[in-house]
């Protein structure tokens, strides 16, 4: 009962007179933004759409330039047909059931809100994944374990293969720290930081124009304590880096900043406590991890998203399930790079 009632009063004394009424309008719980649609190129999605698990790409074959004099005698070149295979071999589905009493006596569409919550947790899913993946690591339900090269893989190697390269994943070593470590960052680089944000950001586009990579097409995902200390008023980040009109959408942050399209994500890989320990010295066991890389890095495909709705066969009930079945590939280990981090 809503009211209370004074001493010795006795009128209505159940207070069903006052019932409890409970709002069509429901409460949704916030929803991650998702990136990986933005930064994955989908070149390749039509060709496994409707038929086959896996498509073979055909790499580029390289060319030797040879110097030539009068009277050389010319040696032709064998060119090389070396491919790389994307697989869809990654799956994650739902299923709920709602029964025909429970539907008929609500006062809500728990059908449309269960639905539209669990496409939601699907691309949550799908681009928590994703990201692990293009930076070395994978979930496992409860914690981020760095990704094991799959098998007639050498990780670390050339160029060629699907993992990241070694000199691509930055620590403190890259920038006169503890090799290993992370990177310590404050807003100005200021005492105990090896580094500011803005440093790591142009040690990566430098390495970048080294491999030749293009200016049009860079991004970098970045999480919520990386993106507070690059927007600090001491890291003297002109308001300029983030003009333009652009709209908050999918996580992408206004602007480009050091020539790289900037998105915020929750759904990056950690360890530890992650990345807001101040660790003046960088740390191995509590960091932060951010990705760079260029649109033509990393690709998806999806080759089933449907959901479905039957009859249960042993209740009056009806289920509702979906599957999403997808596939990564990193097709440019060059061209993506990673830094573990934490605060100075």
């Amino acid at each position: 009962m809503a009211f209370p009632s004074a001493t010795g009063y006795t009128n209505l004394p159940n207070g069903n007179f006052s019932p409890v009424v409970y709002s069509k309008l429901v409460q949704k719980a916030f929803r991650k933004a998702s990136v990986v649609e933005d930064i994955s190129n989908t070149d390749y999605s039509g060709e496994i759409a409707n038929f086959g698990d896996s498509v073979k790409i055909i790499k580029e074959p390289e060319i030797t330039i040879n110097s030539y004099a009068r009277g050389t005698t010319l040696a032709t070149q064998d060119l090389t047909d070396a491919d790389f295979t994307m697989v869809v071999d990654q799956a994650n589905y739902f299923q709920f059931a709602i029964d025909d009493i429970e539907e008929a006596h609500s006062h809500v569409n728990f059908m449309t809100l269960a639905t539209d919550r669990a496409g939601y947790k699907l691309r949550d899913s799908f681009d928590q994944d994703v990201l692990g993946y293009v930076s070395g690591y994978s979930w496992n339900g409860s914690a981020w374990a760095a990704r094991t090269a799959p098998a007639g893989t050498k990780a670390d190697a050339a160029a060629g293969n699907d993992e990241l390269l070694a000199a691509n994943k930055l620590t403190a070593g890259a920038f006169g720290g503890t090799a290993g470590n992370s990177i310590p960052v404050a807003a100005d680089g200021g005492t105990g930081a090896i580094t500011g944000p803005l440093e790591i950001m142009n040690r990566i586009a430098r390495q970048m124009d080294q491999a030749n990579v293009d200016t049009d097409g860079r991004w970098m995902v970045v999480d919520p304590v990386f993106a507070e200390v690059l927007m600090s008023t001491s890291s003297k980040l002109i308001n300029a880096d983030f003009g333009g009109g652009d709209e908050l959408r999918n996580g992408r942050m206004p602007g480009t900043i050091r020539g790289f399209r900037i998105y915020k994500s929750n759904n990056l890989p950690y360890k530890g406590t992650g990345a807001a320990t101040t660790a003046s010295g960088g740390s191995t066991t509590n960091f932060g991890v951010i990705v760079a890389g260029h649109d033509s890095a990393l690709s998806t495909a999806q080759q089933i998203a449907k959901t479905e709705t039957f009859r249960s066969p042993d209740t009056f009930a009806d289920i509702c399930r979906g599957m999403q079945l997808y596939g990564r590939k990193l097709l440019r280990p060059e061209a993506t790079f990673t830094a573990n981090y934490n605060l100075a």
